[in-house]
């Protein structure tokens, strides 16, 4: 017997498992079929209630352990590898089922919305959703499919009302899983579809953030992921449609996505970056007449006057660089922003793609110009480590092709500390060791983690150089004052000793001895450690 504790559980995973699990889609059938006979074939066992979850074993071609949470059915666990709800989940929920009422009856439910829709496809009257199982045998139809995807997600997301933020991901799954399913056959035809079902999704997750004041600290804990998702999953697809060229019959459905990819970037929500990335993707690469373009630079003229939100005033500035309009775009990116900064990475890149260097010169100034500032604003040292290394990775190619070195090192300069790396390898390289020891002073590292090599080389080309850095080094080892940094600034001191011997400054050596000891004449242990190193008398 099933505690009673269980019962009314059990009859909400029931009806949830119909919404998780399709009659109309052929895996799930699968999927069902395969669960009904390992619970008929009597190979569920160790059914244990624990809690608030259910366990059990299925005798498999391996044993596989099962957990099911009757709260959150979707949630449930397999040791098997299997993605979502698997034929061992099944297996053990059919046996929890028989314990309460009959499976069969069960089943018959499930099966119903199939047997409802082919008594309607006998009598003509299907729905939006039912037509889109047979697109491979239709025409396509691009309002037929956007019903189609808002029934299904309105179905799964919002059924039960405000879903949990920790359930959106495995929702969201379920969902996708279905719009798949509902594909065309022909290849091109499928991944016109698939665009357009990302691009509605992505809008659909939007609205759905916020009409339950979802902010972004509580999306980048559950589900931020599915965004940048979305967005990848789109860009793969439109690498893949604009190899070739595109059929005619796509014109109509490539207008209409246009109009509705407008709402990405309007309103004020989060995920600004995600955002703005899709609608340039769609811009560049599919909307690309003329009249189109220039209609929506009018239509985002007014949102830059206003500075509404930065999504709108990016698109804008996209715009008018694939019109080739740079005098506007510069007018909007030379004015003091710095949130503007990482939407410049992308046109960058996408000027070093196309090898139009005459053209990414002022952007590539602009940007730089805006580095220092930028990072200002990023709280995290690893954030700001990361955008660097993606800022002067977008600017080489510029630098290299253009003989813009003096360019190159200026960004190098402005990104410092988070640059020191690459620009203490620029410096060292081209023999400029007076920048390179005015680096190692402003960044405030020790002589011992400059490395051997590099002292090594300077004392041998220009000594001079290395003096200050041995003077900063002594004083902070001094600073320290316990014995063992005592120890090691007499060390340093005499290979400075060392250093004013070469350059034949002994007199230089003698004052500056004379002055630290007098400035040290309190720190005893100083004073004797100078005496055992037998840089004064004992």
């Amino acid at each position: 017997m099933i505690p009673e504790r269980f019962l009314e559980p059990l009859e909400f995973a029931a009806n949830e498992l119909k919404g998780l699990l399709r009659a109309e889609n052929e895996e799930d059938v699968r999927l069902v079929q395969k669960g009904l006979m390992l619970f008929r074939q009597g190979l569920v066992y160790q059914l244990r209630f624990e809690g608030d979850k259910v366990s059990a074993t299925v005798q498999d071609v391996t044993p596989a352990k099962v957990e099911l949470d009757l709260e959150f059915i979707h949630l449930s666990e397999c040791s098997c590898p299997a993605e979502g709800f698997c034929r061992h989940q099944t297996a053990v929920f059919l046996q929890l089922l028989s314990k309460a009422r009959s499976v069969s009856m069960w089943i018959e439910e499930w099966r119903k919305p199939i047997k409802e829709k082919q008594t309607a496809k006998n009598w003509g009257l299907q729905k939006a959703k039912d037509l889109l199982k047979s697109s491979g045998q239709m025409k396509a139809d691009y309002d037929r499919w956007i019903a189609s995807f808002d029934e299904s997600f309105t179905e799964l997301m919002e059924k039960q009302g405000e879903p949990r933020p920790y359930v959106l991901p495995e929702l969201f799954h379920v969902y996708l899983r279905r719009m798949k399913a509902g594909a065309p056959v022909e290849q091109e035809w499928k991944l016109l579809y698939l665009l357009i079902g990302y691009v509605f999704s992505f809008k659909k997750l939007m609205a759905l953030s916020r009409k339950y004041g979802h902010g972004e600290e509580l999306i980048d804990r559950y589900y931020r992921h599915l965004y940048q998702s979305l967005m990848e999953d789109s860009a793969q697809i439109m690498n893949k449609l604009s190899v070739h060229s595109l059929p005619f019959a796509f014109d109509q459905f490539i207008e209409k996505l246009k109009d509705d990819s407008a709402g990405l970037i309007n309103g004020s929500f989060g995920m600004e970056y995600e955002r703005t990335h899709l609608y340039r993707l769609l811009w560049t690469h599919f909307f690309k007449k003329k009249e189109w373009r220039e209609a929506e630079i009018e239509r985002l003229e007014s949102f830059v006057k206003e500075e509404a939100n930065m999504p709108s005033v990016a698109g804008y500035v996209h715009l008018q660089i694939l019109e080739r309009n740079d005098e506007q775009a510069l007018r909007v990116l030379n004015v003091p922003n710095v949130l503007m900064t990482p939407y410049m990475l992308y046109w960058l890149d996408y000027f070093s793609a196309n090898k139009d260097w005459n053209r990414m010169g002022p952007y590539a100034e602009a940007f730089i110009h805006k580095l220092r500032d930028y990072l200002k604003e990023i709280d995290d040292y690893y954030a700001c480590m990361d955008f660097t290394r993606m800022s002067i990775k977008a600017i080489s190619p510029y630098c290299l092709e253009s003989s813009k070195m003096d360019l190159y090192e200026k960004a190098l300069m402005e990104t410092l500390p988070y640059s020191y790396n690459d620009y203490e390898y620029l410096l060292f390289e081209k023999g400029e060791f007076m920048k390179w020891a005015d680096l190692q002073a402003f960044i405030g590292f020790d002589l011992d983690s400059l490395g051997k090599d590099r002292i090594r080389e300077i004392s041998k080309k220009e000594p001079s150089i290395l003096l200050p850095l041995f003077h900063q080094s002594i004083t902070g080892h001094i600073n320290m004052k316990n014995r063992d940094h005592y120890r090691e600034a007499v060390r340093k001191m005499k290979k400075l000793r060392t250093l004013y011997n070469k350059l034949k400054r002994q007199e230089d050596w003698q004052l500056f001895l004379e002055l630290l000891l007098e400035k040290t004449k309190r720190l005893r242990a100083f004073q004797e450690e100078c005496k055992r190193g037998k840089l004064i008398d004992a």
